[in-house]
């Protein structure tokens, strides 16, 4: 494996969300991935980037505290509320949800069946949330009926309901078409804005997450390969343009393939494998 990845670029602030010290994940005691730190701010835009198998679930549910620690220790400082976005499949396509009631849903951290209806507050969260997002005219509609574009931004919408500082999403635009896929990055980068929220964001697309995050964390776990800090620099690495930087300098190869591309110079495959 690599050297100890490190966090480039000084501290916009100290408005710290989640920080990762010495970070080792994997399965056991056996790490995938080098020991990285990084550090997540009120908003900042994160994304996620590497190939399938390249470690990204495993990290995401390790900082999440779902996943066992190797080494070293994730803080996720007293007081601060994450909200998880899922991918679309996760929710039972056969449940015949109203959008309204999954939204809401996301606003009940805390309540005990003592008070099992929301109140004000929650309230009062659940129709902001329903306002940053635009699907006041989703509400009535059921979840399975709703577009992949709809769905994406009611999922978002109920991430928002709980008031969280610091936003996961993992591959929130995938199964999209293009003119949706870019309209949820552009909700997502508005709502980071207007909410003054973290985001940590896993995608395949590098070429859309690169024009948008802030900070980049490129893992490959074949390589051993853990880098983060800010966009450009994790896209000028050796590392990380050794292998690609060529799906980068390809204006249509947008997405990570789901194998491993050429190095540069290489032949490149005339068809990606399905899945990519």
């Amino acid at each position: 494996m690599s050297g100890r990845a490190r966090e480039g670029g000084a501290a916009a602030r100290d408005d710290v969300l989640l920080r990762a010290r010495g970070l080792v994940v994997g399965f056991g005691r056996t790490p995938i991935l080098p020991a990285v730190d990084f550090t997540v701010r009120r908003g900042e835009l994160w994304g996620v980037v590497g190939r399938n198998g390249a470690g990204k679930t495993t990290l995401f549910r390790t900082l999440l505290g779902l996943h066992g620690i190797v080494e070293g220790a994730v803080d996720r400082p007293a007081g601060v509320t994450i909200g998880y976005v899922p991918q679309r499949h996760v929710l039972d396509p056969l449940v015949p949800a109203r959008t309204a009631d999954l939204i809401a849903e996301g606003a009940e951290r805390g309540r005990s069946f003592l008070v099992p209806w929301l109140g004000a507050e929650a309230k009062a969260r659940v129709a902001r949330a329903i306002a940053a997002t635009r699907t006041e005219p989703l509400l009535d509609k059921r979840y399975r009926d709703l577009s992949e574009g709809e769905k994406q931004r009611v999922l978002l919408a109920r991430a928002l309901a709980g008031a969280p500082d610091l936003l996961v999403l993992d591959e929130p635009t995938s199964a999209m078409d293009v003119v949706a896929e870019r309209e949820a990055i552009d909700a997502l980068t508005r709502l980071r804005e207007e909410l003054d929220l973290g985001v940590l964001l896993v995608s395949h697309h590098l070429g859309l997450v690169s024009q948008v995050a802030d900070k980049l964390l490129f893992l490959d776990a074949d390589d051993g390969v853990a880098l983060a800090g800010p966009a450009d620099e994790v896209l000028g690495d050796p590392l990380f343009a050794r292998r690609y930087g060529a799906v980068l300098a390809d204006g249509e190869a947008s997405r990570w393939p789901s194998s491993r591309p050429p190095a540069v110079g290489a032949a490149r495959p005339t068809e990606p494998e399905a899945g990519a």
